[in-house]
């Protein structure tokens, strides 16, 4: 019961805060109401359990260490995709995808281009940030729905981060269960393989039963 009160006052002070802030709800407020929620943990944990507050310091840095890498790694996210695009190369890569790729064969090419570069970079974000932005552009230019081109990317970064022995995910859940990085893979393919293979074999006849842009329609955006 103890543990559960943290949580009970996250979701209690949650609810008004949405209510009150909306959309903005983002931008400042729920910080603040998980730095209050903290603070009751530590209160709780200090009088009840007999935590000194060192121990608490302690286990606060062990875990900023622990997230220090995707922290990180969405500083290089940020500063790679605005770098794309400034430079030319998600521009690039939507021209030349409207010429290469299919509209018939969209869906699937795309599910497929994201899960190679989710499974060599070993970063699902990287990959939706980069060439997910590039597909996304052919998408809509060939007519698909948003939700589509979405489920598409997604579908492909979070199956290559899955099974990708760079992932930080894969390997910090391999470390903490303390099961060989690839023993963990290989277990998760079980479940990971029959889902993709499904998503792809969807979006295979959703992309057979879609009717594109007009090729008109097509040009004028490969010129402009």
């Amino acid at each position: 019961m103890l543990s559960l009160t943290p949580v009970v006052v996250l979701v209690g002070l949650l609810f008004p805060v949405v209510r009150l802030f909306g959309a903005d709800t983002l931008n400042g407020a729920s910080q603040v109401i998980l730095l209050l929620s903290t603070a009751v943990c530590a209160l709780l944990s200090i009088i009840f359990c007999g935590t000194r507050w060192k121990e608490i310091e302690q286990a606060i840095v062990q875990n900023i260490t622990n997230v220090a890498t995707a922290l990180l790694l969405l500083l290089l996210i940020g500063a790679l995709s605005g770098t794309w695009m400034i430079s030319g190369i998600i521009p690039s890569l939507i021209y030349y995808g409207m010429k290469l790729i299919s509209p018939d064969f969209y869906l699937v090419s795309t599910c497929v281009i994201c899960s190679v570069v989710s499974l060599m970079t070993g970063s699902s974000w990287t990959t939706v940030a980069t060439i997910g932005i590039a597909l996304s552009g052919i998408g809509l230019a060939q007519g698909f729905s948003p939700g589509w081109i979405g489920g598409a990317i997604i579908s492909g970064a979070y199956f290559g981060d899955k099974i990708s022995p760079l992932s930080d995910t894969t390997n910090m859940a391999s470390a903490i269960t303390g099961t060989p990085l690839f023993v963990h893979v290989r277990y998760m393919m079980i479940t990971t393989v029959p889902s993709i293979s499904i998503a792809l074999i969807i979006y295979l006849i959703v992309g057979f039963s879609h009717h594109t842009t007009s090729t008109n329609d097509i040009a004028f955006l490969l010129i402009h």
